[in-house]
């Protein structure tokens, strides 16, 4: 029975509420009060109904919390104790006999009997017992939440109205929090909620106006809200979109509760008074027009746990959130690798201290994952069941500017650790890849198509290692992205730099992509069985126009495009598609188990043909023969999977000799011209 100091009054007040209520059952009972023997029955009986009432109630849990936080599960647990104390008084009276009387009002020298206690007194206790403890907690909570003396000290401060989307879970739980913190200054003015039978009803006295699409328009000119919250953690991104533009129009700031996802991964968070903490602005991500992405991380995850798990380039935007998202499905051991020395402390320590990861769970590596010698000491000490491999360099221009450091960090760094570990005995490694690996126009682009391949001699030197790449687009605010970009530029006072009006990407958030790559790692086969490395493609709903995302970030910094901000057009960098594919012509997509995961078939590539290759490539990496380099990384980045023979059922791609659209191409003194070879907007790359 756990109780605390804090409950003494409690258990004071409910003593007293039984006693009144076994007092009243018998005044009630009876016309003019209990006579006689019945006087003498209440009297014997009242202080261990009271004792023994007091510890059913204890027995049963309801001193667990305080009266101002009791829930619907306290009244439960005060009826079961009420009915359980009724039945035991009555049963206790029957045997014990507190009070022996005569039968049939006989004289002395006859057997006495003992008095039972009546029904009504039994019904009317359980009913007048049940009534005045449930009564008294619900006046302290409904006090709790009200707080009229903050209200009144709130009535003397500025007060703000507020909109509130959604009349669900959500909502409420937003509207209890207002009416319960006074301090915050809000004044909810209505609900707006999409379900019809929800329209005219008062949900703890405020009024559903209608709905988000006819009636939206006119509850913010009528209601003229200070601030409009959006508390629908669900809502897709249309809604919210057009939730945002109709507030902004008017002028009316708009915040909004976290999405699912991000309710689930921060389970520290709790509900109650964590609720006014986790309503934030309305990000660029909310209003993209695509429905979030939700995997059940605990379920998805399930192979991680008790493992050793070793992330590389855990210091970046995507290494980081699969350091975080791993730490929930508790590993034996979380290595994070990294060669940058701020960005692996600042992810350990947010790990350990913000995270509460344990600190013999995390082990935090500094190393380059270009360096042989170091990453088999890593493997060697730690010996890991599963590697993400996500350390890559991300930013196309710097690569077009440095394409042999690319291909070293991207391409042949990958293949090391991925032969590392195989040699190691690792499980599972999955490769992080990108959808500018897909007929390849960009040094970096290249660069992870070889990265792809470099898991096909993997696969074919360790094939009791399951070896998987993931390949999908951008990723909102990771390195690299156009957001930050943007973020600066509208700081600034603009212009917003778009390269050009058609440009338009594929977008997820860093959270979204994350949770598919670790659940696409469960997806790898048991064993290769000859087919190769696998390589499965995120489904990342609907591209999205880069002018229009520049366009809603201006409007989500309370700007209007053209007018505060302006939007400049300075035309596409070289080697930039209008639009990227995440799969090539000679590959064939097929669904999976997972939602919204696919997966790609392809031919596999003849591991000594790759190997070979790769060794080319090597060399003309030691004689720093840029030139060169970007002539064959092009061919290599194609020509295993352009074959008819590729997909039967399908028809092939260009082949490398027809120029695949978009190859990487050397600068014009090694090279055909583009009219000579027919490629289309040929790449120009630097020398090193």
């Amino acid at each position: 029975m756990p109780i605390h100091r804090h409950s003494l009054p409690q258990i004071a007040v409910d003593g007293a509420l039984i006693a009144l209520a076994w007092y009243l059952a018998f005044e009630l009972r009876f016309n003019h009060g209990p006579q006689g023997r019945y006087q003498h029955l209440l009297e014997r009986t009242l202080p261990w109904v009271v004792v023994g009432g007091l510890v059913v109630l204890a027995a049963s849990g309801v001193y667990e919390r305080q009266w101002r936080y009791s829930s619907q599960r306290d009244y439960v647990a005060l009826g079961r104790g009420m009915l359980v104390l009724t039945v035991l008084a009555v049963l206790g009276v029957a045997v014990l006999h507190p009070v022996l009387v005569s039968p049939n009002g006989q004289g002395l020298g006859h057997k006495l009997v003992g008095l039972d206690v009546p029904d009504g007194v039994s019904v009317l206790f359980l009913l007048l017992g049940l009534a005045f403890l449930c009564s008294l907690r619900v006046a302290a909570r409904s006090l709790h939440e009200r707080r009229p003396l903050a209200a009144l000290k709130a009535a003397s401060t500025a007060q703000r109205s507020v909109l509130i989307v959604g009349a669900g879970d959500g909502g409420r739980l937003v509207l209890r929090e207002i009416l319960r913190n006074r301090e915050l200054g809000l004044v909810p003015v209505g609900f707006l909620d999409d379900d019809q039978r929800k329209h005219g009803l008062r949900i703890d006295g405020v009024k559903v106006h209608g709905d988000t699409h006819g009636d939206l328009g006119r509850t913010l000119d009528e209601a003229e809200p200070d601030e409009t919250i959006i508390a629908i953690p669900s809502a897709p991104g249309s809604t919210r979109a057009r939730i945002v533009r109709a507030c902004r129009e008017r002028g009316v700031p708009v915040r909004t509760l976290p999405t699912v996802f991000e309710l689930l991964r921060d389970q520290d968070a709790s509900s109650g008074g964590a609720i006014a903490k986790q309503v934030r602005e309305v990000r660029v991500e909310d209003v993209l027009g695509r429905d979030p992405v939700h995997v059940e991380l605990r379920t998805a995850g399930a192979y991680l746990t008790g493992e050793t798990v070793l992330v590389t380039g855990a210091g970046g935007s995507i290494g980081s959130e699969l350091c975080r998202q791993i730490a929930q499905v508790r590993p034996r051991r979380l290595v994070l690798v990294d060669h940058a020395e701020d960005n692996l402390f600042a992810i350990a320590r947010e790990l350990e201290q913000e995270r509460h990861v344990p600190p013999a769970v995390i082990c935090a590596v500094l190393a380059d994952c270009k360096e042989s010698a170091r990453m088999k000491e890593v493997f060697a000490e730690h010996s890991p069941a599963v590697v993400f491999h996500a350390a890559a360099y991300k930013h196309v221009g710097l690569m077009e500017a440095n394409p042999i450091e690319a291909v070293r960090n991207n391409a042949l760094a990958t293949r090391l650790v991925a032969m590392l570990a195989g040699e190691h005995g690792v499980e599972r490694f999955v490769l992080v890849s990108t959808d500018k690996a897909v007929a390849p126009a960009t040094v970096m682009g290249a660069s992870k198509a070889l990265a792809e391949l470099a898991l096909e001699v993997a696969t074919a030197a360790h094939p009791d290692t399951r070896y998987a790449g993931v390949r999908f687009g951008n990723v909102l605010g990771s390195s690299g992205s156009v957001v930050p970009i943007f973020r600066r530029q509208i700081e600034r006072g603009g212009p917003v730099s778009v390269t050009d009006e058609r440009m338009e990407r594929y977008f997820m958030t860093i959270p979204e992509a994350v949770q598919l790559i670790i659940r696409s790692g469960s997806l790898v086969s048991p064993r290769s069985g000859g087919r190769g490395a696998e390589l499965f493609v995120l489904d990342m709903g609907e591209p999205v126009k880069i002018v229009d995302l520049a366009r809603a970030m201006i409007e989500l910094s309370g700007l209007t495009p053209e007018r505060d901000i302006e939007i400049e057009i300075v035309g596409a960098r070289p080697g930039e598609k209008l639009s990227e594919e995440l799969v090539a012509d000679y590959e064939r997509l097929m669904s999976t188990e997972a939602e919204k995961i696919m997966r790609v078939e392809r031919r596999r590539a003849a591991a000594a043909v790759v190997e070979s290759a790769f060794g080319s490539v090597e060399a003309m990496l030691a004689e720093a023969d840029a030139d060169t380099l970007c002539a064959r990384m092009a061919s290599i980045a194609t020509s295993p999977w352009a074959s008819p023979a590729a997909l039967p059922a399908k028809d092939a791609g260009p082949s490398p000799a027809g120029g695949a659209a978009g190859a990487l191409t050397p600068p014009p003194s090694s090279a055909a011209s583009p009219a000579q070879s027919g490629e289309a907007a040929p790449v120009r790359l630097p020398s090193s």
